[in-house]
C-alpha cells in the first residue's frame, strides 16, 4: 500500500463526507493505493454514524472508535499502530488541511528520502490568541530540540516513513512535538513543506488555552525522557550526590571550625546554632532522596508496563 491517511477527529460529523471525498479524488487522480484511517476520539455528535455510512460506500475507509475522549495524541498513536502504508500522512478532520498536498508530501518521502516532512501553514487563518502563543512555542522548541528548519511543529499535516510511526510512541499532548520524538528515536532527516491553511468551515476549535500549559510540560517531558529515560540514575543520582556532598562538606567545615576554636581557647558557636548547619542538613536529606528517587526510577524503567492503553468500542 502506498499511503495511509490517519485522521483523528472529535465531533466533526459535518466535515467528514467532504474530506473523505476530497482524499479519494486526489488518490484516484494519482493512482495511489491507499487507506483512510478515521480515529473517532469519543465524538458525541453522530460522527460514528457518518463514518459507518462512509465505510459502506468506500472500502478504503477504516475506523476506530474510542469509548471516551482521550485526546489527539492517543488517536494518532492508535492510528499509527493500524497504518499499513509505506508513507503515513496525518491531517486534521476540520477541512483546514488540504488533501491536495498529499502527492508532494509522498514524493518528498519516497524520492527525497526524508524520514518526516512537516507542513508549515505560512499564512494562517487563526486569531492572534492562537497564533502568537504558537510562534512562542515553536521558537522555544526549535531552540531546545536543535531542529532549526521547522517553523510549525504542531501542524497537523505531516508525512512519515512507515518505520517512523512504528518506532515512536505518542501520548499526553506530545502530538505537538512528534518531530522531536522522531529525532530522539534516530530519525534525523526531517523536512518542511509550505502548505495551504483554510478557514474552518464547520464547527469550532476543540482546543482551549490550557493546551499551552500542557504542551510546555510535555516538551520538558520529551527532553527528560529522551536524555534520561533509559538511565534516570544519571540525572537523579548526579543531582543527589552533588547535593549530599555540598551538605556534608558544609557540616564538616562547621564542626572543624568549632574544634579549632576550642583548641585555641577562642569563643565559638555550636554548629546547631548556625543557619548554615540547617542548610547543610537539608542538602544532605534532599541529596539522599534524589539518589533514592534515581534508584527507584531505574528499577521502574527496567520493568515498565505499556503506557498506551485505551478502551476501544468499535473497529470497522
Amino acid at each position: 500500500m502506498d499511503i495511509s491517511v490517519v485522521i483523528p477527529l472529535y465531533n466533526e460529523a459535518e466535515s467528514l463526507p467532504e474530506l473523505t471525498a476530497w482524499i479519494k479524488r486526489v488518490m484516484d487522480d494519482h493512482r495511489f493505493s491507499y487507506e483512510i484511517i478515521l480515529i473517532d476520539d469519543g465524538s458525541t455528535d453522530g460522527s460514528w454514524m457518518i463514518i459507518e455510512a462512509l465505510k459502506a460506500k468506500n472500502p478504503k475507509v477504516t475506523a476506530v472508535k474510542f469509548r471516551r475522549n482521550y485526546g489527539k495524541s492517543a488517536a494518532l498513536n492508535v492510528g499509527f499502530t493500524v497504518a499499513q502504508g509505506d508513507v503515513v500522512i496525518t491531517m486534521d478532520a476540520d477541512l483546514q488541511d488540504s488533501p491536495d498536498e498529499i502527492p508532494e508530501l509522498y514524493r518528498r518521502i519516497t524520492q527525497e528520502d526524508f524520514d518526516l516532512v512537516s507542513g508549515w501553514k505560512q499564512k494562517r487563518h487563526d486569531p492572534p490568541s492562537k497564533t502568537v502563543p504558537t510562534k512562542l512555542f515553536n521558537s522555544v522548541t526549535r531552540s531546545m530540540s536543535g531542529i532549526h528548519n521547522l517553523h510549525d511543529f504542531n501542524c497537523g499535516l505531516k508525512a512519515y516513513k512507515k518505520d517512523v510511526v512504528k518506532s515512536i510512541e505518542v501520548y499526553g499532548e506530545m502530538h505537538r512535538y512528534i518531530p522531536v520524538i522522531a529525532k530522539w528515536a534516530g530519525f534525523t532527516r526531517i523536512g518542511e513543506q509550505v502548505v495551504l491553511h483554510y478557514p474552518r468551515k464547520y464547527g469550532k476549535t476543540k482546543f482551549g488555552p490550557g493546551r499551552f500549559v500542557k504542551g510546555f510540560l510535555d516538551l520538558l517531558s520529551i527532553f527528560f525522557v529522551g536524555k534520561f529515560g533509559k538511565r534516570p540514575m544519571h540525572f537523579f543520582g548526579a543531582m543527589g550526590v552533588l547535593s549530599f556532598l555540598a551538605g556534608f562538606i558544609i557540616a564538616i567545615w562547621l564542626i572543624v571550625e568549632k574544634l579549632i576554636s576550642i583548641s585555641n581557647h577562642t569563643p565559638y558557636r555550636n554548629a546547631t546554632d548556625q543557619p548554615l548547619f540547617f542548610f547543610a542538613l537539608i542538602a544532605i536529606i534532599i541529596g539522599t532522596q534524589l539518589f533514592l528517587t534515581g534508584f527507584i526510577a531505574e528499577l521502574i524503567s527496567r520493568n515498565g508496563s505499556e503506557r498506551n492503553s485505551y478502551q476501544i468500542e468499535k473497529v470497522i
